[in-house]
């Protein structure tokens, strides 16, 4: 949404390179529908420059794609979006943006694979959308926290409206969100960790 898409990448810079202090990377996704935010969280908070696989929406897609928002909106991601961060000087977070345009679900398998956990991103004004993203994460049994991204003329529905809405789980994390915002879309990042460390040891 904010980013341009399809950079040409000549060679790595030397911000594109991890850190030598890393020890883990690990491999997350953020999901969603349509237009709700995925494009602009990934690229808010990396801290690589991001790259996207937007293209152009045309009017082939007219009566085909999900039209919310066309209005404003003129790309839309066609395969993924990318991005890195550093939890710490040990932890890097590899971040891969989810087509949201029903007919690219298909690449989301490929996405999923070897993911350790998932964000959901929802508008609150098409809550419906993100059933289907919640039931592919739980198919797949990829844990995953909500991030309600924060539109101005969203209505806001209070966090266990939404749960019950939503049909999760009490453990499940649920926030509000600004996708636009480094530090907001870090706090979903590190919810999600704590969450997924909290899974953790609950198994042992």
């Amino acid at each position: 949404m904010d980013f341009k898409s399809s950079d040409t990448i000549t060679g790595p810079r030397s911000e594109d390179v991890l850190p030598h202090t890393a020890a883990a990377a690990v491999k997350v996704v953020v999901v969603g529908g349509f237009g709700v935010g995925k494009t602009t969280m990934v690229g808010s908070v990396s801290e690589i420059r991001p790259l996207t696989t937007e293209e152009t929406m045309t009017q082939a897609g007219i009566g085909v794609d999900d039209d919310y928002g066309s209005e404003s909106k003129t790309a839309t991601t066609v395969a993924m979006d990318f991005g890195r961060i550093s939890i710490s000087e040990e932890l890097v977070l590899y971040l891969f943006g989810t087509p949201g345009q029903e007919r690219f679900w298909f690449l989301w398998n490929g996405l999923f694979e070897g993911a350790l956990g998932a964000v959901v991103l929802i508008d609150t004004r098409r809550l419906e959308v993100s059933f289907d993203v919640i039931g592919r994460l739980e198919e797949r049994g990829v844990p995953f926290v909500v991030a309600v991204n924060e539109f101005p003329d969203a209505p806001d529905h209070g966090i266990e409206t939404l749960r019950r809405a939503l049909d999760l789980e009490p453990a499940v994390p649920i926030m509000p969100c600004d996708a636009r915002r480094r530090e907001s879309s870090r706090d979903v990042l590190m919810t999600l960790m704590r969450y997924l460390h909290s899974l953790t040891a609950t198994r042992v």
